[in-house]
């Protein structure tokens, strides 16, 4: 239940950010909130990460719903006692299907979060990122520690 909750959470959170982007500040644009360091900027992503497989839509689409089928499976069998496995899983699955309702509704994905040493992004790539990292420590690290 945990896993869906915080699914849940997150698609709403990068819908709900991705709205307001679209909606208030023009593609391009950007707004300093710590300048220099941490900016506000509008941009149409029709690829997957760092701007790989541009104008690929319906391959990313069958690659997200594969991957929302993994985490559905992994979930299912992976037997964890650990908060901490699910909590993982949730993250990332929000985070695809947040893209994933992207790139089927506008053929692309709305980034924004823009630290200027790093490819801008959204909360979407942001809590699959933090997810995939929680799990990577569950599974790996955090065996016989109460994580795994």
């Amino acid at each position: 239940m945990i896993m869906f909750a915080l699914a849940l959470l997150v698609v709403l959170l990068d819908q709900l950010t991705k709205y307001l982007i679209n909606g208030n500040l023009p593609l391009g644009d950007s707004l300093p909130l710590i300048p220099g360091v941490l900016h506000i900027t509008h941009v149409d992503n029709p690829g997957a990460a760092f701007g790989l497989f541009q104008n690929q839509r319906l391959l990313l689409i069958i690659v997200s719903l594969v991957a929302i089928a993994f985490i559905l499976l992994f979930h299912r069998r992976s037997g964890s006692e650990s908060i901490w496995v699910p909590f993982g899983l949730g993250l990332v699955l929000g985070g695809a299907i947040g893209n994933l309702i992207d790139r089927i509704i506008h053929g692309k994905v709305t980034d924004f979060i823009d630290f200027r040493i790093w490819p801008v992004f959204n909360l979407a790539d942001a809590s699959v990122v933090i997810g995939l990292t929680l799990l990577a420590y569950c599974l790996l690290i955090g065996k016989g520690k109460g994580w795994g």
